[in-house]
């Protein structure tokens, strides 16, 4: 299939998003050609986990079994993954509208009525809207409840940052004072706990051999990439009190803002507090923005 490709660029980025896959973003480079995010072949996609970053709605990362009571409604969604999970909303492989098209600013909306197999049981729109100005990324997100009944809500990005530039790992740095311990699923087992010293970025440090799937809460909105000659900060609304960290297999590095914990429907049902799931009423929204910037030598 011949993917549509928009793109939008300043002097100091270029952004390639590809509306028919979620409005997920195919590349985002440097003027210089550098890339920002994980380099990304357009004959390599297939779906948008090949993307350089895509869009979580209308809820993030994973929900137990596929299943979930909600105001004593037991909700049951089709498993997206092999080991039975519900995964990262049903928005990313879905074709997106493209309603504003300029030279730094492209906005595409999303409406679930549009399409008769929802892995979700309510009404919902969604925008997302890529401005560029000067080393700035902003991504605004935006979740409406459009329909008759109260629903369960939430959102996140998922981008996948190029980890080596010229040979270098970079030190990683996060303020993040809360983690959550999880089960072979990469499921929470209960609420978050502080964090131990070998999960603690608040002070710069190397992620070297680790391998990390882990989320955060209690978050300042701001994590820092920093390879000497040039650094890359992520800040985020307060709406993103979560984050989640991720090193990828083909090398690059997830960092995720998210709205609520993981698995957070089922984990406000047992009563955990923290979770910062959230609830919709028919008409109200549930908006943020991330913010990508670029210092130093790109």
């Amino acid at each position: 299939m011949t993917w549509q490709v928009e793109r939008v660029a300043n002097e100091h980025l270029t952004l390639e998003v590809l509306p028919q896959i979620g409005a997920s973003v195919l590349n985002l480079r440097a003027a210089s050609g550098r890339p920002v995010l994980r380099h990304v072949n357009l004959d390599d996609v297939k779906t948008s986990s090949q993307c350089a970053s895509f869009t979580l709605l209308p809820y993030s990362n994973r929900i137990r079994d596929a299943r979930f009571t909600f105001e004593g409604r037991e909700v049951e969604l089709r498993p997206t993954t092999k080991d039975g999970l519900a995964q990262h909303g049903d928005v990313r492989n879905r074709p997106w509208q493209v309603t504003r098209v300029s030279e730094r600013h492209l906005s595409c909306n999303f409406d679930s009525r549009h399409f008769n197999d929802m892995n979700w049981p309510w009404a919902f729109t969604a925008r997302v809207e890529y401005i560029l100005h000067g080393p700035h990324l902003d991504t605004s997100v935006t979740l409406t409840n459009v329909d008759s009944s109260e629903m369960p809500a939430g959102m996140g990005l998922h981008p996948y940052f190029t980890r080596l530039q010229d040979g270098v790992d970079p030190c990683l740095s996060f303020g993040a004072a809360l983690a959550y311990d999880t089960d072979e699923r990469q499921l929470p087992t209960g609420g978050a706990h502080p964090v131990h010293p070998d999960e603690d970025y608040r002070a710069p440090s190397r992620i070297g051999a680790r391998q990390l799937d882990r989320a955060y809460t209690a978050w300042d909105g701001l994590a820092r990439l920093d390879w000497g000659k040039r650094t890359l900060t992520l800040t985020a609304d307060p709406v993103y009190s979560h984050l989640v960290v991720f090193t990828a297999p083909d090398g690059s590095l997830a960092l995720e803002p998210v709205t609520h914990a993981t698995d957070a429907f089922n984990l406000a049902a047992r009563g955990v507090s923290g979770t910062d799931m959230r609830t919709l009423t028919p008409g109200q929204s549930l908006a943020g923005t991330a913010r990508i910037t670029l210092e130093g030598g790109w």
